[in-house]
């Protein structure tokens, strides 16, 4: 058993940094496959085909062409109905808008420990960088991701791992540490440096993949629970409330352009 093959699981967005990470470990001989949460909120699939102001941009998951390029499995989960005590009731609070960041990273690290141990591979990976987020890739709030998960140190961010305390699978020699990477801060140019290297067709970096990071869909969102009286939704309303203008020129109805 100690001469097996080590397994990791990669929580893959279809953005830049984890498909680095993927890479990374693929780079070291490890068996990697990913997994992508699908909770409603994601800037994918039907937003896309729906807009017409970039039809140069090909439809597709960003997640599902990241796995297509990586050359490994991808195991796609509906958690819609779980996430929405995320929403409606995250501990650690809001971002700038209704984004509850911090408790969305350890809702789903927490979800690929569960499947980890269901399927008994060894650790988890992220493509978290330190610094580049300020609400959940922080010094002091990367020790909360991995405890409230429960993954504790069998969780690497392969990214900015040489600046972090080594986890369980360095210190057992499953990873190489000095294989691993050191970056910090918002600038994504070592990551874009490294994805020509590899020869990646990559999503172009942005401010997130999720709409409750966007101010107008925060307050489409906001206008919805009002006019019901209570903060809830169900999975047509937050698909609708990406489409169009909406505007309430009464209480009682609103309109969508």
């Amino acid at each position: 058993m100690e001469n097996r093959k080590r397994q990791a699981i990669v929580l893959l967005s279809g953005g830049l940094d984890s498909l680095l990470a993927a890479r990374l470990m693929l780079d070291q001989g490890i068996h990697v496959e990913g997994i992508n949460f699908f909770t409603g909120f994601c800037v994918e699939g039907h937003t896309h085909a729906i807009r017409r102001d970039r039809k140069d941009r090909a439809v597709r998951n960003n997640a599902l062409h990241s796995a297509e390029q990586l050359g490994i499995r991808l195991h796609m989960i509906d958690v819609i109905d779980d996430y929405k005590d995320v929403v409606l009731n995250p501990r650690h609070g809001y971002g700038a808008h209704l984004n509850p960041c911090l408790d969305c990273k350890a809702f789903m690290v927490g979800r690929a420990r569960s499947w980890l141990e269901e399927h008994g591979f060894d650790f988890i990976v992220t493509g978290e960088v330190l610094g580049q987020r300020p609400m959940s890739q922080r010094r002091d709030t990367f020790p909360v991701v991995a405890r409230e998960s429960g993954a504790l140190d069998r969780l690497v961010r392969p990214l900015s791992a040489r600046l972090l305390p080594p986890t369980l699978p360095e210190r057992e020699g499953w990873v190489d540490r000095e294989r691993l990477l050191g970056l910090s801060g918002r600038n994504r140019k070592p990551q874009i440096a490294l994805a020509r290297a590899y020869g990646f067709d990559y999503a172009q970096p942005a401010g997130g993949c999720c709409f409750l990071t966007d101010e107008n869909y925060a307050h489409k969102l906001r206008d919805l629970w009002a006019s019901r009286g209570a903060r809830r939704y169900d999975f047509d309303d937050i698909m609708l409330l990406k489409i169009g203008r909406h505007l309430r020129p009464h209480p009682s109805f609103k309109l969508i352009i």
